[in-house]
C-alpha cells in the first residue's frame, strides 16, 4: 500500500561519539527526543488544499457541492472547528496524534489478505547460481549480512539519516527484525521480541514447506559465520526433501478474519503454538525455494515478481512463507531472489536500506575459511494437522490459487468464475534504459516530479481523464512519522497533459506548461515535509484526524466526508511510490482499488526501474498497456524537451 519516500539523498551521520556515561540507549532517545512532533495543520489551509487537489479530478457541479459543504464545516464555532480543537489537544498528550490511528486503519484493521493487498515485494538482481550448493551458499551469506546490519540496529550505532539538512525518525528500522503480525478477529496486533528480556537468537528457515528455527548466534553472542550457516542449511535442506507435507504457512495469505480463526484452531494444541511462536519470535525468515516453471525472458521478471509478492501458487512456494513475517528473504535454486515483507511495521527506505547493505556485504570475498565447530542440528518445528486445520488449509488454498465460482451454478445466469488472488494479479517490470535521473537533472528538473508527470500523461492517454494520484511521501522528519500524501494529479498537470497531443498548442508552450507542470509537483513535495510552514499542502492525513476524531466523539460523520468528491478524493486509481536503492532492484505492490494501479519505481543514474500492477478482474486496465504508454511519455517528454534547449545563462 504506502511506501514512504526520500524526495533528496539522505546524508547519513553516525552518532556523536558518546560520552563514557552516556549508554547506547540513551544516544538512541536523545535523538528520537530531539525530533519535532508532528503538528496539526491550520484548518483553513487544508480545506483549501482540498478543494484545489480536487479540481482535476471532479466535475465543476461536484467541485461547486463540495465548496458549500467545506465552507459549512468550517465556519466559526462549527463542528469542523470542534474537531480540530480535539485534534489539536490529542497532539498535546501524545508522541504523535497520528501514528497509532495510522497503524489502526491501514494495517491492522485492514481484513483483506496481507498478500497482494498489503505486503510489498522486491526483486534482487538476479544470482547466478543455478544449483541448490550455489542457493545455499548465496543464503548463507546473505543471512550473514543480515545479523551485521542487524548489529548496528543493537548497538544503535546506525548512522542517522537526514533530508534536507533536517534529521529523521530511526524507528523503523527498530521494528523490522524480531517482529511478526497476529491475526486477530477484528484487529490484528504487531508482536515485537527484540526489546524482551531474552532477545531471539534464531531466524526461521522454510524449506519444502516444513519450518526450521535455526540458532545464529553461538553460546557466547558472537553470530555464525557465514561457512558455519553454509553447513545448518545443508541439513536443513537434506532433513525436509520430502514435499508431501501440509503447507500451513498458505494459512498466512487468507483473509485476515478468515485466518484469525483458523489461528485460533491452530494454537489450541500445544505443539503447534509453541511452532507458531518461534516463527513468531524469530528475528527474520528465509524461504528456500523451489524453482519456478520455465517461462521465456521477457515473462520471467514479472513470474518472478509474482514468486516474491505470494510465492505462484499452492503447487508452487506459497506455502514456503509467514506472510506474517515482518520481514521474509527469498532465495530460489535459479538464481531468483527478493524479499516479501508486513507492511504494518515500516515503510520502504529502512528496508532497501538494509537490502543495499546486505548486498553490499554479500560481494565481499571470504579472506579466511571458518573454523568448522561441530553445531547443533537446527530444529525442525512441528505441526500437529486435525480434520479442521487441513480444512482450513484447503480453503486458503483455493483463495490464493483457484477459480471459484460467484454464486451456484444453479443460477438463472452463473457468473463467470471468480479469478483466485493470483490470476487476479496483473504484474509487470519496466527496465527503462533510454535514460536515468540524469536527464532530467541536466534539465534542473526534478527526477521525480519529472517520472510524476510522465504518469499523469500515460494515463490520460489511454482515458482520457485525470484520476486520484497518491504519491506517498515520508514524514520521517517528525518522532515516530510515517507517511503523507503527495497529490500528484493537479492543475497545472491536467493543462500539460491535455496540451502536449494538441496540435494546436506550440512546442515551445508544451515545453513551458512541462516545465510548470514538474515544478508545481516539486514545490508540493519540497513543502510536504514542513507541516509547520505556512505554505505545507499535504492535507490528507489531516482529514484522516478529522474524520476518526469525529468517529471517537460520536459525534454524526461531516458531510464533508460523506460527499461523492471525497470518495473520488479517496478512491486512487494511481498509487504510486519512489523507493530508490543503491541496488538495481525494484519494489512492488497490489493496486489499493479494483479498478486502479500499482506503480513503484526506483530511478538509476541511468536507467529506471518500473514495477506496474492492475487486476485482471478489472476489463478497464493493463498492466502492460500502462507500462508502455509509461515507456512513450518519458521518451515524448524527453524528446519535447531535446527539441526546445534552455537557453545557457
Amino acid at each position: 500500500m504506502e511506501d514512504g519516500q526520500q524526495k533528496e539523498k539522505v546524508k547519513p551521520l553516525g552518532f556523536l561519539k558518546p560520552s563514557s556515561m552516556m549508554t547506547v540507549s540513551s544516544r538512541f532517545k536523545t535523538h528520537q527526543d530531539s525530533l519535532p512532533r508532528l503538528p496539526v495543520p491550520p484548518l483553513q489551509q487544508t480545506l483549501d488544499h482540498y478543494l484545489k487537489a480536487l479540481q482535476p479530478i471532479v466535475s465543476e457541479e461536484e467541485w461547486a457541492q463540495t465548496k458549500q459543504l467545506v465552507e459549512e464545516f468550517q465556519t466559526a464555532g462549527g463542528v469542523g472547528e470542534r474537531l480540530q480543537k480535539g485534534l489539536e489537544r490529542r497532539a498535546r498528550k501524545m508522541e504523535n496524534w497520528l501514528s497509532d490511528w495510522w497503524l489502526k486503519t491501514a494495517y491492522l484493521q485492514y481484513r483483506q489478505p496481507v498478500v497482494i493487498y498489503s505486503s510489498p515485494g522486491l526483486v534482487l538482481p538476479r544470482q547466478d547460481f543455478v544449483d541448490r550448493q550455489g542457493q545455499l551458499r548465496f543464503a548463507a551469506k546473505l543471512i550473514e549480512g543480515v545479523l551485521d546490519f542487524k548489529a548496528r540496529i543493537d548497538h544503535e550505532t546506525l548512522p542517522v539519516e537526514y533530508l534536507g539538512g533536517k534529521p529523521l525518525c530511526m524507528n523503523q528500522y527498530y521494528q523490522i527484525l524480531s517482529s511478526c503480525r497476529v491475526p486477530g478477529p477484528k484487529q490484528d496486533s504487531v508482536t515485537n521480541f527484540s526489546k524482551t528480556k531474552k532477545p531471539p537468537m534464531h531466524i526461521t528457515v522454510v524449506h519444502n514447506y516444513q519450518f526450521f528455527e535455526l540458532d545464529v548466534y553461538h553460546s557466547d553472542g558472537t553470530p555464525l559465520t557465514s561457512d558455519q550457516i553454509f553447513t545448518q542449511l545443508e541439513k536443513i535442506w537434506n532433513s525436509s526433501l520430502q514435499t508431501n507435507k501440509e503447507p500451513v504457512g498458505i494459512l498466512t495469505s487468507n483473509h485476515r478474519n478468515s485466518w484469525a480463526k483458523a489461528y485460533s484452531t491452530l494454537i489450541k494444541d500445544k505443539v503447534n503454538r509453541e511452532s507458531v511462536h518461534s516463527i513468531q519470535k524469530s528475528i527474520f525468515t528465509v524461504c528456500l525455494d523451489a524453482p519456478m516453471p520455465w517461462v521465456s525472458e521477457d515473462v520471467r521478471r514479472s513470474q518472478v515478481a509474482g514468486q516474491m509478492l505470494h510465492g505462484g501458487g499452492s503447487k508452487l512456494n506459497s506455502g514456503n512463507r509467514w506472510f506474517d513475517k515482518t520481514l521474509q528473504f527469498i532465495v530460489a535454486e535459479d538464481g531468483s531472489c527478493g524479499l516479501v515483507y508486513e507492511h504494518a511495521a515500516a515503510e520502504g527506505p529502512p528496508i532497501i536500506t538494509l537490502v543495499d547493505h546486505v548486498i553490499e556485504f554479500t560481494k565481499k570475498p571470504e579472506l579466511v575459511r571458518s573454523p568448522m565447530v561441530p553445531l547443533p542440528m537446527p530444529k525442525k518445528l512441528r505441526f500437529n494437522i486435525t480434520p479442521e486445520i487441513k480444512s482450513d488449509i484447503e480453503k486458503a488454498k483455493q483463495n490464493l490459487s483457484m477459480a471459484g465460482r460467484g454464486c451456484p451454478v444453479s443460477a438463472p445466469h452463473p457468473p463467470p468464475p471468480t479469478p483466485s488472488m493470483i490470476q487476479d494479479l496483473d504484474i509487470t517490470m519496466l527496465m527503462f534504459h533510454h535514460f536515468g535521473k540524469d536527464f532530467p537533472k541536466s534539465e534542473k528538473l526534478s527526477p521525480d516530479s519529472f517520472i510524476q508527470m510522465a504518469l499523469q500523461l500515460a494515463y490520460y492517454r489511454i482515458y482520457g481523464q485525470a484520476c486520484a494520484t497518491y504519491e506517498s511521501a515520508s514524514l520521517r522528519m517528525f518522532h515516530l512519522g510515517r507517511t503523507d500524501t503527495i497529490r500528484s494529479a493537479s492543475m497545472d498537470s491536467l493543462t500539460f497533459v491535455k496540451a502536449m497531443d494538441n496540435p494546436d498548442v506550440t512546442e515551445h508552450q508544451k515545453v513551458g506548461l512541462l516545465r510548470k507542470a514538474v515544478q508545481a509537483h516539486r514545490a508540493y513535495t519540497e513543502q510536504l515535509p514542513f507541516l509547520q510552514a505556512i505554505r505545507g499542502e499535504a492535507f490528507d492525513r489531516h482529514l484522516l484526524g478529522l474524520k476518526l476524531q469525529a468517529i471517537e466523539d460520536l459525534v454524526s460523520m461531516p458531510d464533508i466526508f460523506m460527499d461523492t468528491s471525497y470518495a473520488i478524493a479517496m478512491h486512487f486509481n494511481l498509487s504510486t511510490s519512489q523507493v530508490p536503492a543503491k541496488t538495481d532492484c525494484v519494489m512492488f505492490f497490489g493496486p489499493v482499488v479494483p479498478d486502479g494501479y500499482g506503480v513503484c519505481y526506483n530511478p538509476m543514474e541511468a536507467h529506471i526501474n518500473f514495477s506496474v500492477s492492475a487486476y485482471n478482474s478489472c476489463a478497464e486496465t493493463n498492466a502492460v498497456r500502462l507500462a508502455h504508454y509509461l515507456e512513450k511519455a518519458l521518451l515524448d517528454m524527453r524528446a519535447l524537451l531535446q527539441s526546445h534547449p534552455q537557453a545557457k545563462l
